[in-house]
């Protein structure tokens, strides 16, 4: 078997579980999987099969049940394209489609979410919009991906959020999802979190005023970079963020790293890696951290080593709830009952909403 796709495999089978993936699935799908030139074929046709199921339960009317496999065929859709960038054609056409499946879904969720584009720099982020049943002006979290993540994907991180009445904003920004064509990966992430906020101001039915942030994996240092220079932040979730994205780059995947390039908009691996020392949190940047902050580390993470969290949790200056998984994969998604009610407990606390 191709090296890739054993990496693949082994590293990524509990985060495509953990969210929305079926394990036979994921089981049929992978062991018919030789050479990774096949993965965005097979996972491809995957999808079509669960799109096909809700395409017909959208003719049919019955809505709810559309919902569930067309935004579970976007999500297959996803992890189709999410690290194949030898291919841009396919990883295009993959992608095309799991923002479709993912729009034909939204509005039947429970609860339903709307797409929106927020203006940046001459052109727009897209995310969605989900505000939590039975509130009015609730607070609200942005939700910003990862290296290879988009909003597609994290649909699973942010019910809990829902469920305890803050309004949620899932965000492709700069290098992730419909935004990394137009716009590469950038360290200063506070630039577009800041366009996304003065945007979330301009919106009357959340609480414009209260706003948390929340980011996973490259989107757990685009959150806490962003909350060291926007105030506005009320309170900030990172899940297995690297402090500098650059340490380490050799044990890095080599899918993860062509990924970076690519997304960077590099032109090789060399600068890639020259660039990869912009994405950090040093010279003085985590002290400016002043907002509560609370960070997930996985002891067995490969990608983003837990002394590289412990290093945010140790300079930040204001309060911190450091959880770190001793058995964790990365994101600890091997292990996500350890933090994700927890977190959505604790961002409900610091945007002031009762308990639940």
């Amino acid at each position: 078997m191709d090296k890739r796709v054993e990496s693949a495999i082994s590293h990524w089978a509990p985060r495509f579980i953990s969210n929305g993936v079926l394990l036979a699935d994921f089981q049929e799908v992978t062991a018919g999987i030789s050479h990774w030139d096949d993965w965005c074929r097979a996972w491809s046709a995957r999808a079509a099969v669960h799109e096909a199921v809700g395409r017909d339960a959208l003719s049919e009317g019955y809505f709810t049940s559309a919902g569930e496999h067309l935004s579970r065929a976007g999500v297959y859709y996803h992890f189709a394209k999410f690290l194949f960038v030898q291919d841009p054609a396919q990883l295009r056409a993959a992608h095309v489609k799991a923002i479709e499946c993912k729009q034909l879904a939204i509005p039947y969720l429970r609860p339903p979410a709307r797409r929106v584009e927020i203006p940046f720099e001459g052109g727009v982020l897209a995310g969605f919009l989900r505000l939590p049943p039975g509130t009015v002006k609730p607070p609200v979290m942005v939700m910003i991906p990862g290296l290879d993540s988009a909003k597609e994907e994290i649909e699973p991180y942010e019910l809990p959020f829902l469920a305890r009445g803050i309004a949620t904003l899932m965000v492709d920004g700069p290098g992730i999802g419909e935004a990394e064509y137009d716009f590469p990966i950038r360290g200063d992430y506070e630039v577009p979190v800041k366009s996304i906020i003065d945007w979330i101001a301009t919106r009357p039915e959340v609480d414009g005023e209260n706003v948390g942030l929340w980011g996973v994996s490259l989107g757990g240092y685009y959150a806490p970079r962003a909350a060291a220079f926007e105030k506005r932040i009320k309170a900030c979730i990172a899940l297995a963020g690297p402090y500098d994205f650059s340490v380490g780059w050799e044990q890095l995947p080599e899918l993860t790293r062509e990924a970076f390039r690519v997304r960077s908009h590099c032109s090789t691996q060399a600068e890639a890696l020259n660039f990869s020392a912009t994405l950090t949190l040093g010279n003085g940047i985590a002290r400016q951290i002043e907002c509560p902050l609370f960070l997930v580390a996985g002891k067995l993470d490969r990608l983003v080593p837990w002394q590289q969290v412990k290093r945010i949790a140790d300079e930040a200056s204001g309060p911190v709830e450091l959880i770190i998984v001793e058995d964790g994969n990365h994101i600890a998604n091997n292990r996500t009952y350890r933090y994700r009610t927890r977190s959505a407990d604790w961002m409900a606390q610091q945007l002031g909403l009762p308990r639940v």
